[in-house]
């Protein structure tokens, strides 16, 4: 096992890997601190390819921070539309308030001031702080964690606290001071493209220290904590037709989905069949008395601990009714042809129902006709 005699020559070999082998990544351009804050906040619970496309994207439209406090919450959904996890940009939002009143629009450098803005924990004020500043300060997510699980083949769950503590006093022992934006970006990095799920032992640096890789387990770590069960849940939707535009409503600002526009709809409760639970809903939600056209699509999909099965109808008024709603589920409505959907910011699961409507044929006699 590596010995701390070892860890100057460990940091050492880590930081001329990075040096060769690092992404050419674009807050790596500058690390200007305003990039990598929301490079950061970007990447939690999303995939880096996708998420340096969303990242061009919003710097294009919002430069730097003041552009940020000052935009509309509806401008920043939209740019975040499809990440999930709204509630970072919301946070996103307010620490862009806090950082134009309070610094006059210039990111805080100190990391206290830094850990105190919305939506910021530890992990993220570490490696803002290290980064965009090259402070002595440590930061460890999942890939620092597995990494040195596999060092030091730690066989019990990573996430354990007496793990996690042992972890970052590590880290922090083998930090070299002055090179905190290299190094720790450099275990991150191993992690991410060598030290992975599925180890590439043969490409590592670190080879020589690792206790998993000779004793031949590094598939068997990090040990993980026992997952809970995913639930399932019906739902039942539908696009209400009306002189050729469907209704959406706003969603209440509480919630996951706060602010979102959305098509009425809910869970579909026991005993209940779909094309009831649509019809109810409906009338709960918006006084609206319907009926269903036509079955127009089931979309499943995936939430962190359940999975959602969207039963999607064809809905028009049960005869002569006044388009008016008396909303009890939302803030606001609106009619809207197919192609105005695009504008505005929807849940990842209306998203990809939408996504399947756009392509189905059926859908332009029905909205023609009704």
């Amino acid at each position: 096992m590596i010995s701390p005699d070892q860890y100057p020559a460990f940091s050492k070999n880590l930081l001329s890997w990075f040096s060769s082998n690092k992404r050419a990544l674009p807050w790596r351009e500058d690390y200007a601190p305003y990039r990598v804050w929301v490079s950061e906040i970007m990447l939690q619970q999303t995939q880096m390819e996708r998420g340096v496309a969303y990242f061009h994207r919003w710097m294009q439209a919002l430069p730097d921070v003041t552009a940020v406090a000052e935009a509309h919450e509806d401008t920043l959904l939209k740019l975040w539309e499809g990440l999930g996890y709204y509630s970072r940009v919301r946070n996103l939002h307010k620490a862009a308030k806090i950082i134009a009143a309070e610094h006059d629009g210039v990111f805080p450098e100190a990391h206290a001031d830094i850990r105190a803005l919305p939506g910021i924990g530890d992990y993220t004020a570490g490696a803002i702080a290290s980064i965009a500043f090259n402070q002595d300060v440590i930061c460890v997510d999942a890939n620092v964690e597995r990494v040195f699980s596999r060092i030091f083949d730690i066989d019990t769950p990573v996430k354990q606290k007496h793990n996690m503590a042992f972890i970052r006093e590590t880290v922090a022992a083998m930090l070299p001071s002055g090179h905190a934006r290299e190094f720790n970006q450099a275990i991150m990095e191993l992690g991410a493209l060598v030290c992975s799920k599925k180890p590439h032992c043969h490409r590592c640096p670190l080879q020589t220290y690792c206790e998993a890789y000779h004793l031949g387990i590094p598939q068997e770590r990090p040990v993980p904590t026992a997952k809970k069960g995913i639930q399932h849940i019906d739902v039942a939707t539908g696009f209400l037709m009306h002189k050729g535009k469907i209704y959406i409503q706003k969603r209440p600002n509480f919630g996951v989905w706060a602010g979102f526009w959305e098509l009425p709809g809910g869970s579909v409760e026991e005993g209940e069949a779909p094309e009831e639970a649509v019809v109810r809903e409906f009338m709960e939600e918006t006084e609206f008395p319907v009926k269903i056209e036509d079955k127009i699509i089931v979309v499943k999909h995936g939430y962190t601990t359940y999975r959602v099965t969207m039963h999607c109808y064809f809905l028009t008024f049960t005869g002569e009714h006044t388009p008016e709603p008396v909303l009890h589920a939302a803030t606001a409505y609106q009619w809207v042809n197919m192609d105005e959907l695009d504008t505005v910011t929807l849940p990842a699961g209306h998203r990809k129902l939408l996504d399947h409507l756009q392509n189905d044929m059926r859908l332009k006699p029905l909205l023609e006709n009704s």
